[in-house]
């Protein structure tokens, strides 16, 4: 019998909604560029390969900001196909500014609640990488409940991911990299890529984000952790 990821208890938000105006330039990339580029939430579980038109691996993204580091990955491995998911409306007008402007057709994005997408649309293990890079991290210890990566949440990524595939987080926060181990490091079905309790060196797949600048900026480190799906 195929394990089933076990439900969330508590329903987790996969953003902090902010407010924010695209810009003229956002709004009419998002406006021409969406039809095409765009996946919704209403249209159910997705294929991938109707989508892309192909057959090839397939990587997901959650909270994507302003899609740069995310675009410029897609160019970087056309050999690849990327989904990303952000609720934040000017992040995917940009997004799809940058797809439109480099021409990417292995790119796809959906303007919604990763949460609710990985429920309704992502099937089960179809994902060869599931990327969630600086997410919000609630620092403040009467807020880390509310801090998306927990150990119900990550089964759920697991049964997105097939058999070898990789989840992969990053953070500028030492605090929520140690909380991001310690989830890992007894979530059932996960092994750690650089061995038990370790983080990993930056993959060269993955951009420096403005994010990692500005925690540079501000002397934090960066942690990025590698798990793979063993069963």
């Amino acid at each position: 019998m195929t394990e089933q990821a076990a439900p969330m208890r508590r329903r987790i938000k996969s953003f902090v909604l902010r407010t924010g105006r695209m810009t003229d330039g956002q709004k009419r990339a998002y406006d021409i560029n969406f039809k095409t580029l765009g996946l919704k939430r209403a249209n159910g579980p997705v294929d991938f390969a109707e989508v892309f038109g192909r057959q090839a691996p397939t990587v997901l993204e959650i909270g994507f900001g302003m899609g740069d580091s995310l675009a410029e990955m897609a160019i970087q491995a056309p050999e690849l196909n990327f989904v990303g998911i952000e609720v934040h409306t000017p992040g995917v007008g940009r997004l799809m500014y940058l797809s439109d402007q480099a021409g990417l057709a292995n790119l796809r994005a959906y303007c919604d609640d990763a949460v609710e997408v990985l429920a309704h649309c992502i099937p089960d293990n179809s994902l060869s990488r599931i990327q969630v890079y600086f997410p919000d991290p609630w620092h403040k210890a009467r807020h880390q409940k509310r801090r998306l990566i927990q150990a119900e949440f990550v089964q759920v990524l697991r049964s997105k991911l097939e058999v070898g595939g990789v989840l992969h987080l990053a953070t500028d926060w030492e605090n929520y990299a140690e909380h991001m181990m310690a989830v890992m490091s007894t979530a059932q079905g996960y092994q750690n890529n650089a061995g038990p309790q370790q983080y990993s060196p930056k993959p060269d797949f993955r951009p420096s984000t403005k994010f990692e600048k500005r925690g540079e900026q501000l002397g934090h480190g960066v942690w990025d952790l590698l798990f793979t799906k063993i069963n």
